[in-house]
């Protein structure tokens, strides 16, 4: 009697910032029910969790993103003005040294990766070379970090086209999509989450924000910086209003076969160090979605 065929298991990881370390919490949920994805793609912060799943990293990454603190986000925050408001460097340094580069074509599972042509609007996946190179271009947020020059194309944040890429994990030969998306709850809600943070971290993050927006007030000559909300929160807002509406457009005519939606509006853009809190939330999601998968016959070996 012929064993039926097992069918490939593609995890799609979506962009959304901070909120991006509840993938980790959606990997583990799938490790515990014995279920491992044939492969693994993703746009912005979904690139870099997916690029440390798919070289076999992800204990040692996710042991880094527990240990981070503001004052080591804030570190990595090396200011510049040409191209964005972040060069992107630091951060890059530190992982280069810290976690090892290989080509994407000898990773231990299939990995994509995506970002957007600056000029022309393409969508460019990225399947070869670098993988940290791979992961730079998707992570690219217009505004915030400066773009990625590669093969002569300047590349920004794929989530500006794909945030939720279903269609290259198709190309890759998925046939049972597990999606992740985490701008499910967002709209209306960014310009509030900053109140509920701790009292502590509001004052060191509303010090580096008055610092930076100071700096950029003097260098552009305006005068009611303290009126509006600041730039990395306006840049944040419409940046979710857009991928929220992308989102819904693309898998409303490509849905994945399961979709977790973890809830984590309330993080900011920059709430790298609330990584315990976004683990669990995606832990809860994808705990939530295992049903569903278990009803596509996708069941631990």
């Amino acid at each position: 009697m012929t064993t039926p065929r097992k069918p490939r298991v593609g995890l799609v990881l979506g962009s959304g910032s901070a909120r991006g370390w509840a993938h980790i919490g959606v990997i583990r949920v799938l490790e515990r029910a014995g279920i491992r994805p044939d492969l693994v793609c993703g746009t912005s912060i979904g690139a870099l969790v997916a690029g440390a799943y798919a070289a076999g990293e992800l204990d040692r990454f996710e042991e880094w993103v527990l240990r981070m603190r503001l004052t080591d986000v804030i570190s990595f925050m090396d200011v510049g003005i040409g191209g964005g408001l972040l060069k992107g460097a630091r951060l890059m340094a530190f992982i280069r040294r810290t976690f090892p580069d290989r080509a994407i074509e000898e990773l231990q599972m299939p990995f994509g990766a995506v970002a957007t042509a600056l000029y022309t609007g393409t969508e460019i996946w990225l399947r070869t070379g670098s993988m940290l190179e791979a992961v730079r271009a998707s992570i690219a947020m217009p505004g915030l970090f400066t773009p990625v020059l590669r093969d002569d194309v300047l590349l920004v944040d794929g989530g500006l086209v794909n945030p939720v890429p279903v269609s290259l994990a198709r190309a890759m030969g998925a046939e049972v999509l597990i999606a992740v998306d985490l701008s499910s709850d967002l709209l209306g809600r960014h310009l509030q989450v900053i109140a509920e943070a701790p009292a502590a971290e509001q004052e060191v993050t509303a010090t580096w924000m008055r610092k930076l927006q100071n700096n950029l007030t003097s260098l552009m000559g305006a005068s009611d910086a303290s009126k509006s909300p600041s730039m990395l929160d306006i840049v944040a807002s419409s940046l979710n209003v857009m991928q929220v509406r992308i989102t819904r457009s693309r898998m409303a005519g490509d849905p994945p076969d399961v979709l977790v939606a973890p809830r984590l509006a309330r993080l900011a853009l920059l709430d790298f160090h609330r990584a315990q809190e976004a683990i669990e939330e995606g832990e809860r999601a994808m705990e939530a979605a295992l049903p569903s998968l278990h009803l596509l016959g996708i069941r631990g070996s």
